[in-house]
């Protein structure tokens, strides 16, 4: 495919630039759209984004809704129709910001007036349509051909909630149709799979605008949750990890020195206690790192991995949070591994494996991602050289492909971020492994080495759930509520089909919920189809037990598997044995 730059050269592209270049160009031609349907209306940001691209536009009282929305895709046909050819041109900052007032692009103007630099801004010109933008683009409308715009919702210019609510149009565009409607067929599957639906069916949790944010765990939803803990802390003891629980408030003291309270200042809730500032933690670090400075430390204790369950609040704005997705109050699963220099690539390497495993218990794939040292950062710059090198090293150590994602490490140093493929090919970044320099310099940790000397400890701060909340989303979409036997809410249900088997089925029932089961009864005299769709496709229990007359002369029990809609007649001692082998970690 044929791109053109800004300084009007055309090359060809392929593959994944190619492909970012058709869903840039698509949010151009949906900005046009916008323009020739609403003249008044204005422009903000209109970037590429995975699996699609949108657009800002401040449309004033006018109110997009879903026939609006297909009016603009159809206007956005017609200017692909026309094969407008796209024009790149340069214009100095002054001149650029006067045509931006011009042409009436306010948000346009402010932007320009912001930019540090001094340097030519680029343009791309279609038909009638200008837009500032680096660039590359499509060289005619013609070229995109597969696209759907998907949804509308709101989002802040400059995602200030000071600034004003803008109307944000999302997109999805792909090289081919064939791409595009294997996409558009994953959104409806998982439009069903959205956790948030099946959340309410098979009550796992709710949301209030009394805490927005702040997700309630109902009793089926905590038994997921404690279940989730239960393995973390199964597999943390197994590895060598030490559990840790810190307060959720600190002084304002502690984040100072830390540096979150310079970085991450507008993400932290505060509070006054006895005149001073407090901040409840918007993550766990600073607090384990007090845990490792309270007493002298020897080279015989390194690596000490602590791990801890923290609950940590951030101050999200309310236009962002989604489900238990993006919420203000979640459960961090943290680690942080204090050891010596030459034990940083084996202790990555051990952070990787561990990471991996717990994924692959869950079905998923992932691949992963370097992140290096971001604009807003702090430390020198030999440390960070060190720090990105130890775990590039590591990664290679382990045979691990990676990509590099340039300038997105944390402020305190570079991470290797685990990007999961769930079962509808969507990614998800979960697990994290930073590798940390600058904080155990903030706060003075040492240990001593073997000749009775000070030495300053290198620091990991590791995720494998991220957060408990979040792969709880991931997870039941993943799955589509259906549950592994061992993390499901109800694990068996007995279904009475008879009033005269009903005394054997009570006693069957007992017997499995002695073992340690969940379990429940059925004896609802309605017809056994209903009752097993009910149990198994609305409940998404992984066995229903189906007991009538003939299992109760013989004895015996009618078994329905979940996942493959076979039935099998047992003893019930004998599905007891293998329930126990489902429930094993």
């Amino acid at each position: 495919m044929k791109v053109i730059y800004p300084d009007g050269e055309v090359r060809n592209a392929e593959g994944k630039e190619a492909l970012e270049v058709i869903r840039h160009s698509a949010a151009h031609i949906l900005a046009q759209a916008v323009k020739r349907l609403y003249p008044d209306a204005k422009l903000g940001y209109g970037p590429a984004i995975e699996k699609g691209f949108y657009y800002d536009v401040d449309l004033g009282d006018e109110k997009l809704s879903e026939e609006k929305l297909e009016k603009l895709e159809g206007t956005m046909r017609e200017i692909i129709s026309e094969n407008l050819p796209v024009k790149p041109f340069v214009l100095p900052p002054e001149e650029a910001e006067k045509l931006m007032k011009e042409k009436g692009e306010d948000y346009k103007a402010e932007h320009i007036a912001d930019l540090p630099t001094k340097e030519k801004i680029s343009f791309y010109r279609q038909g009638e349509y200008i837009d500032m933008c680096r660039g590359p683009h499509v060289t005619h409308t013609k070229a995109v051909k597969a696209f759907k715009l998907t949804g509308i919702s709101g989002a802040y210019w400059k995602n200030d909630s000071a600034n004003k609510m803008l109307t944000r149009v999302y997109g999805t565009a792909f090289l081919s149709g064939e791409e595009l409607n294997k996409h558009l067929e994953m959104l409806k599957e998982a439009e069903k799979r959205d956790h948030r639906k099946l959340g309410k069916e098979m009550e796992l949790f709710m949301l209030s605008e009394e805490g927005q944010g702040f997700p309630f765990f109902l009793p089926n939803g905590m038994i997921i949750k404690n279940e989730l803990i239960r393995y973390w802390r199964k597999i943390h003891e197994e590895n060598g990890y030490l559990e840790i629980s810190t307060p959720i408030m600190l002084n304002r003291r502690l984040w100072e020195t830390s540096g979150h309270w310079e970085h991450y200042q507008d993400k932290m809730y505060t509070s006054e206690i006895d005149g001073e500032t407090f901040c409840i933690k918007p993550m766990n670090c600073p607090g384990g790192v007090l845990i490792y400075g309270s007493r002298p430390r020897s080279y015989r204790e390194l690596p000490i991995k602590l791990g801890e369950l923290g609950l940590v609040h951030r101050n999200e704005l309310k236009g962002t949070l989604h489900g238990l997705f993006r919420v203000r109050a979640f459960t961090q699963d943290d680690a942080h591994i204090y050891m010596t220099k030459s034990q940083v690539k084996e202790e990555i390497a051990n952070v990787i494996n561990l990471i991996d495993s717990v994924y692959e218990k869950f079905g998923f794939t992932c691949t992963l991602e370097l992140s290096t040292r971001p604009e807003d950062s702090m430390g020198e710059d030999e440390d960070w050289e060190l720090a990105e090198n130890s775990l590039k090293e590591a990664l290679e150590q382990c045979g691990r492909d990676y990509t590099i994602n340039e300038g997105d490490g944390a402020f305190y140093g570079p991470k290797i971020d685990f990007h999961l493929k769930d079962s509808l090919d969507r990614t998800w970044q979960c697990g994290t492994v930073q590798l940390d320099f600058q904080l155990p310099k903030n706060f003075d940790l040492y240990y001593i080495d073997e000749k009775g000397e000070r030495q300053r400890p290198i620091m990991i701060h590791r995720v494998c759930f991220g957060s408990v909340e979040r792969f709880i989303g991931i997870l039941t979409e993943h799955c589509g509520g259906r549950f592994p036997f061992w993390l499901a809410p109800l694990q068996v249900k007995v279904l009475t089909v008879t009033e005269s088997a009903e005394d054997y089925a009570t006693n069957v029932y007992e017997k499995i919920k002695e073992a340690g089961i969940r379990s429940a009864i059925d004896k609802r005299r309605e017809k056994i189809g209903y009752m097993i769709r009910e149990a198994q496709y609305k409940e998404r229990v992984p066995y229903a037990i189906i007991i009538g007359d003939k299992e109760k002369n013989s004895g015996l029990i009618s078994v329905r598997e979940r996942d493959s809609g076979k039935t099998e007649v047992v003893r019930t001692e004998e599905f007891i044995e293998r329930a126990f082998k489902y429930t094993n970690m």
